[in-house]
């Protein structure tokens, strides 16, 4: 009996799968318009702000955002993304300066190869004190637009719209 092929993970000289290669669309410097609305019926609140995506080795993609919250207020994000070959999937982590959560993901390409859809669990906006399971979406547009989708689950099973950003490449 053979044992499945799986990658050798302990090298120090890791090359970029065709995964890593994907996530190269996102390099570069872009601005973003989104917005957001934090509990259903209320009002959506848009927001501005702009993105430098940088690549580490070719296997991680930092992501380091500012702009302007919603309400007021000026806010730094980091997002990291890379794919794992054990795991069979995509890895990364967000975080931003308006709360103490680090967002980890993990998710796949859906079957058109055009959008990342990404797991995660974070803080509840609708009950304070939980956590809630979340996804954010990445889907390439064209070569210079891409849109970001979060939603989270409700309790009645069904995925909801929290956020949505359009980010449009300047160099």
């Amino acid at each position: 009996m053979t044992k499945p092929e799986t990658p050798d993970v302990s090298t120090m000289q890791a090359e970029p799968l065709p995964q890593h290669h994907w996530l190269e669309q996102l390099l570069g410097e872009w601005s973003f318009e989104g917005s957001t609305q934090m509990q259903p019926g209320e009002p959506a609140m848009k927001f501005t702000g702009t993105e430098n995506v940088r690549s580490i080795g070719g296997l991680w993609f930092v992501a380091e955002s500012s702009g302007e919250m919603p309400g007021g207020g000026t806010a730094s994000m980091i997002m990291t993304l890379g794919y794992d070959p054990l795991k069979k999937r995509y890895v990364g982590t967000w975080l931003g300066s308006m709360m103490t959560y680090l967002w980890v993901y993990e998710g796949t390409l859906d079957s058109s190869g055009k959008r990342l859809v990404l797991d995660s669990e974070g803080p509840s906006m609708s009950t304070p004190g939980t956590l809630a399971r979340s996804r954010d979406i990445i889907e390439i547009t064209d070569a210079g637009q891409r849109m970001q989708h979060s939603e989270v689950l409700g309790d009645d099973g069904q995925w909801h719209p929290m956020m949505a950003i359009t980010y449009r490449k300047k160099t």
